[in-house]
């Protein structure tokens, strides 16, 4: 049996995620619905794992696996990557800070990765920096769906804790990643209508 090393998977944005599957030498992990094994919409593991010579997925359920000790990563097509031209402008975009006044606007936040969906909860928290806008994103997540009537302080401790009950939630690393995809968003926003 494997040593656990690591009790989480990684997430890996991309514009075209079979793209990136071509270059890496990898097992399609394996999830059980409805007791019947079937393909991982994102999980793949680059390491070796049992797999089924048919299906070439793996044949471990990617929780099992994770117990297991084997290591997944999602690959995941994020479509707020096909305007970026190059590092050097992904650099600037995330590192620019946006206006965030953009987030004010329905028909601006109905367009963006992630919220949405979620124009009364972003409206409410009114978020000002890459931090308030992650917490945005943990708090539209059914476990912290909770802290949207907390005061503050409350909201600000208990965000990124995980939840006792095994509820859905966002941990903070991710949290901040989708952030930045969406502070990206908003400078193309900008971009745009500066070009136009």
């Amino acid at each position: 049996m494997m040593t656990n090393i690591a009790k989480t998977d990684i997430d890996i944005d991309t514009k075209n995620r079979d793209l990136l599957l071509d270059l890496i030498k990898h097992t399609p992990a394996s999830i059980i619905k409805n007791n019947e094994i079937k393909k991982h919409n994102t999980g793949v593991y680059v390491t070796d794992i049992p797999k089924n010579p048919f299906t070439k997925t793996s044949n471990i359920d990617y929780q099992e696996a994770e117990k297991r000790g084997y290591f997944k990563l999602d690959i995941l097509n994020v479509g707020v990557y096909e305007e970026v031209k190059n590092e050097k402008h992904l650099v600037e975009l995330i590192s620019h800070e946006p206006d965030w006044g953009l987030l004010e606007i329905k028909p601006v936040v109905e367009n963006l990765f992630h919220i949405h969906d979620h124009f009364d909860i972003v409206s409410q928290l009114k978020p000002k920096s890459i931090i308030e806008l992650a917490e945005v994103l943990a708090i539209i997540r059914p476990a912290k769906r909770h802290l949207l009537k907390a005061d503050i302080n409350t909201r600000k401790s208990q965000v990124w804790q995980k939840p006792t009950d095994g509820g859905y939630y966002f941990k903070k690393s991710h949290a901040v990643g989708y952030a930045m995809a969406i502070v990206l968003q908003l400078n193309l926003l900008s971009e745009k209508a500066q070009n136009s």
